[in-house]
């Protein structure tokens, strides 16, 4: 009796603070979705927004510790790892959701790819991604060089001076990057600030857009070969694609706990700006534009693969060009399929040697 009139006063509060019609519940959960997305592989769109909350809560955790400074930064890591209580979790948490981030990107962008999900009205809205797959990587590089250990700190020297051959403005770049002529304290200070508030502020803004862009326009209605011809089949949000979410939920939270048991995060040897290691190697989403300028000139290099990041941006308008020039060949697919096997082959290759 007492909970009954507790729960009253609770109620009739809440309705006065809030007053969110009861409709607006009823329209969100059971709005229409699309017969496809009831295929796991076509629901991997919410899959990084899982694992950016758990980047944003384990790095406001390791934050509390961190020490952003070139003479403590690399002993604050290795406090975390070995001193402090379940910090070697926390810290293995989030190394291997920023990993399952950035594949998740890139297994969300190749499916957008290849089923032209990206053409009219959608083309700002792959924009969007676009710049939400660089934010990830900049998420991953930054992080990295956080660490301050050896091989971390050469690869950002490395990345600084491979900025440096940017045409025009590469002396510009690389010098904001450092803070700087070289790889020191400054840089350690803007790849925290980068890392904490410019980046996660970056993809937020975007997310919001990517997400108002698909309310507003609705998400692409993908047919099967064995529909096509038949009417279009829709499901309730909840609880079909609700139980759907939660199971890949679900699923990411067993694979990062095998991930963090199995394979913590580890500490190589700190940083040595007067010891040159043997082999100098990026993250391995990285490794395709490492080994694609082992192969080539520096310049050629550089210009290579900001040629290659335009091309990703601005796609729908050249498959647009390319549709019109050859009507009723899709050569989206064989350029991407070409595409994505030079990417796996230089990541390979470069993995291997």
């Amino acid at each position: 009796m007492i909970h009954s009139r507790a729960f009253n006063i609770f109620k009739g509060w809440l309705a006065t603070s809030a007053p969110i019609p009861g409709e607006f519940f009823e329209k969100v959960s059971s709005e229409p979705v699309p017969h496809h997305l009831k295929r796991w592989w076509f629901c991997l769109g919410g899959t990084p927004a899982y694992l950016f909350i758990i980047q944003v809560v384990t790095g406001i955790l390791l934050t509390f510790y961190y020490v952003p400074d070139p003479g403590h930064a690399y002993e604050s890591v290795q406090h975390i790892t070995y001193d402090i209580s379940f910090g070697w979790v926390i810290r293995s948490i989030h190394k291997w959701s920023s990993q399952l981030m950035i594949i998740a990107v890139i297994l969300h962008v190749m499916r957008i790819f290849f089923t032209g999900a990206y053409r009219k009205p959608r083309e700002l809205n792959w924009m969007f991604g676009c710049g939400l797959l660089f934010c990830t990587l900049g998420f991953g590089f930054t992080g990295y060089s956080l660490i301050y250990e050896q091989l971390s700190y050469w690869g950002a020297t490395v990345a600084a001076n491979i900025t440096q051959n940017v045409p025009l403005i590469g002396e510009y770049l690389a010098r904001f990057m450092r803070g700087g002529d070289s790889v020191e304290e400054n840089t350690l200070t803007r790849f925290f600030i980068f890392h904490i508030a410019l980046l996660p502020l970056t993809i937020t803004l975007l997310l919001t857009m990517h997400i108002a862009l698909i309310r507003l326009i609705g998400v692409t209605e993908y047919q099967f070969e064995e529909d096509k011809g038949k009417p279009k089949k829709h499901f309730p949000f909840f609880p079909d694609h609700f139980l759907m979410e939660t199971i890949i939920a679900l699923f990411i939270a067993l694979l990062l706990t095998l991930l963090v048991v199995f394979f913590p995060a580890g500490l190589g040897p700190p940083a040595d700006p007067f010891l040159t290691p043997q082999h100098i190697k990026p993250e391995w989403y990285f490794y395709f534009t490492f080994r694609w300028l082992k192969l080539t000139s520096l310049q050629v290099g550089v210009l290579g693969t900001g040629v290659a990041a335009m091309v990703l941006l601005f796609w729908p308008f050249i498959d647009r060009f390319l549709v019109k020039k050859f009507p009723g060949r899709d050569l989206s697919i064989f350029l991407g399929v070409i595409g994505v096997i030079t990417l796996l082959v230089l990541t390979i290759w470069e993995a291997l040697v």
